[in-house]
């Protein structure tokens, strides 16, 4: 089974049903950071327009995404990996 990690409601913007965002995982920024340069964690930076173009903040490493290609992405990963999607 992948494992799936929210950092906020990015479920919301893919259009997933409620049963499916109380099936995840949620993790806080200090278990983040333990996992950065972990071969197994995959990280996602969903953000939309103004959010993503205008910060300062992104982590190296990122792959960014836009909302309609969250699914295609989970898709295209094995089941030993992290996933880890984040926005503001």
């Amino acid at each position: 089974m992948k494992k799936y990690i929210l950092i906020l409601l990015v479920l919301l913007w893919s259009g997933s049903s409620p049963l499916v965002a109380a099936t995840v995982q949620v993790m806080d920024k200090d278990e983040l950071k333990s996992l950065l340069g972990s071969s197994s964690l995959v990280l996602f930076d969903v953000r939309t327009g103004k959010d993503w173009s205008s910060s300062e903040f992104k982590i190296k490493g990122a792959v960014r995404l836009e909302s309609d290609q969250v699914a295609a992405a989970v898709d295209n990963y094995g089941k030993e990996k992290t996933l880890v999607f984040y926005c503001a």
